[in-house]
């Protein structure tokens, strides 16, 4: 069918002295070449290779703003299929357009007879030479409106090219995950039409079906203060702060309640998630973890501050080791007596197979304090850190900084100290930026933008790039919003993505059929 409609619609182009070639945002099908992809088990995948396609008019940065498209062979009717986003974006860092990938979802994508779609995208470090001087193009949101305007030459393209553009899912990990995020916040929204626009981004759509977010670096202008809250407990243990580090981390971490009270967000038993109940619910996210990684066979030691059911048992006097009779179930339980909280289909949490060694509760300050272990944490502030107690700037800085290369603070707190003003506020055109690059300003609320219905989102339960709290609040609002969203905290993941590659293509499967 949608062969049939190009073919008419390009005989209309005709007849009107208009031909499609004429347009430069129109895709070409029969510009592309055959390659194909080993996977690790050996299997060889066959595709189609289009690249190098730019997808806006105006193109300022020839090296980071084009697309690559993967077409994999053997499929009867590839213009139905979904289409894979992937972004390669790390640290808010520039991103070629690159191949597919046999140890990532790209490669598994074409397997799975998906259509693949990898756009470049510029960032803090992607330069051009403009009247002699150097121009730093990447600057926030321009990575977030490459990105918008690949989604918009998929749209604009459907008719003519593979894959359905109406079932498109975005992947990304790290700073990458954040773009995913806010790909699936930030559909159609106005906000970013006068950008596009002067791009030369293509008249269509940006709204995606759904967002995969791994280890998602994001709302970065609360980030710091969610940090510190957190990790307060290990700031005179294995943190090692100094005074003034410790000074700064408990002024940040001073600022945490009041930015979740003002998230006016709800657990999945409507309870009203503030700092007061939020270690519980974290800790009970990790327990859920714990019991299925417990289940899958992992060996969990208790000297992390994790308590199993038979030594509660112990401890309240209540004899020897007990057998559970086979095939018993039951829902691992918090302290507080309730389930663990779930954001997995239809909001149910995962039927598990129990044994007398299931998690009843964790220490929560002992368990972060064996994550910091692990990997040190970042000193205060973790991101906003620019003439705080450093003058490095962290990447975060840079991409908010300006055309010249100079870096800039990107909260109200981490400016006043570099200023040494207690009155120092941020510029209303950076404010505006900032804003765009947080999803949280556009889920729920009189956001006017087209939220993606499908949400998968991991953070590893040992990832300490971020705080816990940023992918957990994320997950939280998106709930609270209704739409359909799968959150873990995967046992002892670090900071990484594209992992537990048949969890989340069974997942795909299951939306993308609408099950």
């Amino acid at each position: 069918m949608k062969r049939r409609l190009w073919f008419t619609m390009a005989f209309a182009s005709l007849c009107l002295g208009a031909s499609a070639a004429g347009d430069a945002l129109r895709f070409n099908a029969e510009n592309y070449t055959l390659k194909s992809l080993q996977m690790p088990d050996g299997e060889v995948v066959p595709y189609k290779a289009y690249e190098g396609i730019y997808y806006v008019k105006n193109v300022e940065d020839s090296t980071y703003q084009t697309l690559n498209l993967y077409v994999p062979l053997g499929v009867i009717n590839t213009d139905s299929v979904p289409i894979l986003l992937r972004t390669y974006v790390g640290g808010y860092m520039a991103s070629t357009a690159k191949t597919p990938s046999a140890t990532d979802a790209t490669g598994r994508a074409l397997k799975e007879g998906y259509v693949v779609c990898i756009p470049g995208s510029r960032g803090a470090n992607s330069v051009v030479k403009r009247n002699g001087e150097e121009v730093y193009t990447g600057i926030a949101p321009n990575g977030l409106l490459d990105l918008k305007a690949a989604v918009r030459y998929l749209h604009y393209n459907d008719e003519v090219m593979p894959g359905d553009a109406n079932r498109i899912f975005t992947d990304g990990t790290s700073a990458g995950g954040a773009m995913s995020a806010l790909l699936g916040a930030t559909g159609n929204g106005k906000d970013y039409e006068p950008y596009l626009e002067k791009m030369g981004a293509a008249p269509a759509r940006d709204e995606v079906f759904a967002a995969i977010c791994y280890c998602p670096i994001t709302d970065l202008e609360h980030a710091d203060c969610e940090y510190e809250w957190l990790y307060s407990c290990t700031n005179d243990g294995i943190r090692g702060l100094d005074e003034s580090q410790k000074a700064v981390s408990e002024e940040l971490a001073a600022l945490c309640p009041d930015y979740l009270r003002s998230l006016n967000l709800t657990t999945p038993s409507g309870e009203k998630l503030t700092a007061d109940n939020y270690r519980n619910y974290l800790k009970n996210l990790l327990m859920a973890s714990m019991q299925r990684a417990l289940q899958e066979g992992a060996e969990i030691p208790d000297s992390i501050g994790v308590v199993f059911y038979q030594e509660k048992l112990d401890f309240m006097g209540a004899g020897p080791r007990r057998s559970r009779p086979s095939g018993e179930r039951r829902f691992p339980e918090g302290l507080d007596g309730r389930e663990a909280p779930s954001f997995g289909p239809a909001g149910r949490p995962p039927r598990m197979e129990l044994h007398t060694d299931f998690v009843a509760d964790l220490n929560l300050d002992r368990y972060l304090t064996y994550v910091a272990s692990v990997t040190p944490l970042k000193t205060p502030p973790a991101f906003d850190q620019e003439g705080v107690l450093m003058e490095t700037a962290s990447p975060e800085n840079k991409v908010f900084g300006n055309t010249q290369g100079e870096s800039a603070n990107f909260t109200t707190f981490s400016l006043q100290r570099r200023t040494k003003d207690s009155n120092a506020v941020l510029d209303e055109e950076l404010r505006h930026r900032i804003y765009l690059m947080n999803p949280m300003n556009f889920i729920g609320g009189d956001s006017q933008t087209t939220l993606a219905g499908h949400w998968y989102i991991r953070h590893g339960a040992r990832d300490r790039d971020t705080s816990f709290l940023v992918p957990v609040n994320l997950a939280t609002k998106l709930q609270n919003t209704g739409v359909e969203v799968d959150f873990a905290l995967p046992w002892n993941r670090p900071h990484t993505g594209d992992y537990n590659l048949d969890d989340l293509f069974a997942w795909m499967k299951r939306v993308a059929e609408g099950k």
